[in-house]
């Protein structure tokens, strides 16, 4: 058992747990785990969703609106990063002495209730590889737990409540979260320049990174990543590098492009010990199933039973996820919000034989159109033709003065449309047969795809 400080037997002990916004991406999954292990949870929300119906079918007692006296009978109160401090749950729980924590520090207590963590870091691709280690383990007996930040298909959730020791844990950078957890095993996939309104400096995010890493008995790192190499230098992990490179201990052979992705042998120190057929397409899947692979054979999984359960892994929810195919579209939806996801994203769509990939991507917070949009315009001129809708602002007031037509003057026949009615009226009327659509963004576009996807005549 791991240390275990004042904070996590708080939690362990229990009996009643209330999440402020519990049908959150990040907090849903939360509360599922938890009502698994056997724990009473309420929570509250400003909204019904898919989620909340989901928690309350699993036995959570859910709010719509938040009040003071939604949390009676808790133990504890766990809120998101969202929740303003003026929130009347939360002002209650201080008021009453009830323990309040962030989403945070109740996920890595978790993290310290499992002997074997293993936590998927780094700016890009988290999700995937979450979900794809956590399919290898569940497709081969493993019985793993997860908490993921998407949609794993197969389990018709983010959360995978499992028997075994082995907890598969999305570890996200922004405001040092990820600090909070105690992994077992990291995984470090990239570092680039995204959170810096936090950070403000490339040296402290790597920094973290290897803060984060060197919690780990061992380390899986992308060795074809300077800044990764940097941030994994010097700390006492038990370091595995993998990537395309053939100096990495883990590297691919005999690459062939297939219809929906990559297939290669995989190299472990100069052996060949697998094959993998990708079934997701684009070259940084390459890395993606590579480094899922890795993780998994060195935990015992036999080398075909990790290819068979990657042949059927279609991507995560939000991930190059097929929304559907009508009149001969294609419709494709994506959580891509930053340059490098946004051109792996429609670099990976004009891989395949479409004949034009026509876009709309929603802008996703001030700050980052403020730092990216020049990383934005690069990325989405790869599309043929591009829609936006105005920036989501999530937690931020516009001191930057940016504005989605910034990104849209800079690019041919670019269109900012703010009504979802008519930008999916207007992207149904403009494709034609053999065209890929795909939404793009962190926010809710993704009602946009299922919208075009009613629209196509």
């Amino acid at each position: 058992m791991k240390h275990l400080s004042n904070d996590d037997i708080v939690i362990k002990n229990a009996r009643h747990i209330h999440l402020v916004g519990i049908g959150g991406s990040g907090m849903c999954p939360i509360a599922e785990l938890l009502l698994s292990k056997g724990y009473k949870v309420s929570g509250s929300d400003r909204i019904e969703s898919e989620n909340t119906t989901r928690l309350k079918s699993l036995g959570a007692k859910v709010f719509i609106g938040q009040k003071a006296e939604n949390i009676k009978g808790a133990d504890v109160v766990g809120y998101s990063a969202a929740v303003h401090p003026d929130n009347p749950e939360l002002q209650a729980a201080i008021k009453s002495g009830i323990p309040a924590f962030e989403r945070s520090k109740i996920l890595g207590a978790i993290t310290r209730f499992y002997s074997n963590t293993i936590g998927v870091s780094g700016t890009h691709g988290k999700t995937t590889v979450s979900s794809m280690i956590t399919q290898i383990l569940l497709l081969n007996k493993k019985n793993p737990s997860a908490v993921i930040g998407g949609k794993l298909p197969i389990a018709g959730s983010a959360c995978v409540s499992g028997t075994s020791d082995t907890l598969v844990c999305e570890s996200c950078e922004f405001v040092d979260s990820f600090l909070e957890f105690s992994p077992d095993v990291s995984v470090l996939l990239n570092i680039d320049n995204d959170h810096l309104d936090y950070f403000k400096t490339m040296d402290n995010l790597v920094k973290s990174f290897s803060k984060f890493c060197a919690m780990s008995k061992v380390c899986y790192y992308n060795g074809d990543d300077a800044l990764c190499k940097d941030a994994v230098n010097g700390i006492s992990a038990d370091k595995i590098s993998y990537g395309i490179g053939e100096g990495n201990f883990y590297h691919p052979e005999n690459i062939t492009a297939g219809k929906f992705g990559f297939s290669f042998d995989v190299i472990k120190g100069g052996k060949r010990v697998g094959h993998l057929d990708m079934n997701v397409p684009g070259r940084h899947n390459i890395y993606n199933g590579l480094v899922s692979f890795a993780v998994c054979f060195d935990m015992g999984v036999e080398s075909d039973g990790i290819n068979e359960a990657v042949k059927k892994f279609a991507g995560a929810g939000r991930r190059f996820q097929f929304i559907g195919e009508k009149c001969g579209v294609t419709v494709v939806d994506d959580y891509a919000h930053h340059p490098t996801e946004i051109a792996a994203t429609l670099s990976a769509a004009k891989s395949l034989d479409y004949k034009r990939i026509i876009t709309v991507f929603q802008p996703y917070t001030y700050s980052r159109v403020a730092l990216l949009k020049d990383g934005m315009i690069k990325a989405l001129s790869l599309a043929d033709k591009v829609f936006l809708t105005p920036i989501v602002a999530s937690r931020e007031e516009n001191v930057y003065g940016v504005k989605s037509e910034d990104i849209a003057d800079m690019l041919p026949d670019g269109k900012v449309i703010s009504d979802y009615e008519q930008l999916s009226s207007e992207m149904a009327s403009c494709a034609g047969e053999g065209d890929m659509i795909i939404t793009m963004g962190a926010g809710d576009i993704f009602k946009v795809a299922h919208m075009i996807l009613e629209k196509l005549k």
